[in-house]
């Protein structure tokens, strides 16, 4: 039962999130939602493993964190030099 309560919780923190990445202010602010919405989205990947009882989700729940690393390291070095990849001059 508080399981449900707290997947319940989290889908309405999921639409708020979503809400934020279409009508946010600025670039940072939708970032910062999509990785919010990531953690969001880990966190009711694992209620619904507990509430299913088993460990088969796991690996989604890691790779679901990799994935919002992965984008807020992206995100930081597009603030620090206005690019993602870098593309050299040296050819």
């Amino acid at each position: 039962m508080i399981l449900n309560i707290a997947l319940v919780i989290l889908s309405f923190a999921m639409i708020g999130f979503l809400y934020r990445v279409v009508k946010g202010p600025s670039t940072a602010d939708r970032i910062i939602a999509l990785d919010a919405m990531g953690i969001t989205l880990a966190g009711m990947v694992a209620i619904v493993s507990m509430l299913l009882n088993t460990s088969a989700f796991l690996d989604v729940i890691l790779l679901i964190g990799i994935l919002a690393f992965v984008g807020t390291v992206a995100f930081a070095k597009f603030l620090e030099k206005g690019v993602v990849i870098e593309r050299g001059n040296d050819r």
